[in-house]
């Protein structure tokens, strides 16, 4: 039996823990509130209009945000559907980072929301709506998935799908690329926004720097997992964050300077997401395909 065949088979061995039903119902309330709000937002954004939970200096940044969201509802629907925790945890970290890291970034910067600020009615109850809805997917997303660890494994009946090895090094450098830009973001958003091609103030790019940090985050947890069958959720979700960053950036076109090299970069990462989710899904079905 080669190496790969004897990992393989291991894999198929190894404990699976039943999905609890606090992460699945935590998984469809984000996908719900991320149809509705980052629908809005996404929508707003392709006006030309600014409209979020803190004023901004370009509609791109608000709308990105909203496409992000609006991108990972249909992984995330994809998780009640899903028996054990092993197959949905490359979504469902990259989200606990996003709950997590969007509040604490809110909160650190409660005096430039709309509701410290003042501003339009809507703007302000959207702000304190946001803070409230936030909070509780905070507490949730903590909670959960510490429950979810107290159950105990199971063995697992699926086979296993290694990644393929050609697949490995672009995926490595994709993860660690989305990776380094959300943490640069995030910690000094004073000097990486500068990098970022169109205008963005402290909350913006913070805000901007959660939700690469979680990509990148969920790219690198696709890789250690190794196995397709244990990204399903992921797969759904990369590419249709791709594809709706891809439409605002292009309705919004005119205000991104194509010209500079993070704005190259940028398109080499969008695109990165969706080649690895399609590529991804291609091979998992081929691999049932080829098992039946």
């Amino acid at each position: 039996m080669t190496q790969a065949a004897s990992d393989a088979s291991a894999r198929a061995a190894a404990g699976g823990r039943p999905l609890t039903a606090g992460v699945a119902m935590l998984a469809t309330a984000v996908a719900v509130n991320s149809l509705l709000v980052g629908g809005l937002l996404a929508t707003v954004s392709l006006t030309g209009h600014v409209f979020g939970a803190w004023p901004s200096p370009e509609s791109l940044n608000p709308g990105l945000i909203g496409a992000a969201m609006l991108g990972t509802t249909p992984g995330l629907f994809a998780v009640g559907r899903a028996r054990h925790w092993e197959e949905v945890r490359t979504l469902l970290h990259p989200l606990a980072v996003v709950l997590v890291g969007l509040f604490t970034v809110t909160l650190l910067n409660a005096d430039g929301l709309y509701i410290a600020e003042g501003g339009p009615v809507l703007s302000v109850l959207f702000s304190l709506g946001w803070i409230f809805v936030l909070g509780l997917f905070c507490v949730w997303a903590v909670i959960s998935p510490a429950l979810q660890h107290r159950v105990a494994a199971q063995q697992r009946g699926t086979a296993a799908v290694p990644l393929p090895a050609w697949s490995k090094p672009p995926l490595a450098v994709l993860g660690s690329a989305w990776l380094g830009i959300g943490t640069g973001l995030l910690i000094r958003p004073g000097f990486w926004a500068d990098f970022v091609p169109w205008d963005t103030n402290r909350l913006d790019a913070q805000a901007l720097g959660v939700w690469a940090l979680a990509l990148g985050v969920g790219v690198l947890g696709a890789l250690a997992e190794d196995d397709l069958t244990r990204t399903r959720p992921a797969l759904l979700a990369l590419p249709g964050t791709a594809a709706t960053m891809t439409v605002v950036l292009t309705a919004r076109a005119a205000h991104v300077d194509w010209t500079s090299g993070p704005a190259l970069s940028l398109v080499c990462m969008v695109a990165g997401l969706l080649c690895a989710g399609a590529s991804g899904r291609f091979l998992l079905k081929r691999s049932a395909a080829l098992r039946d």
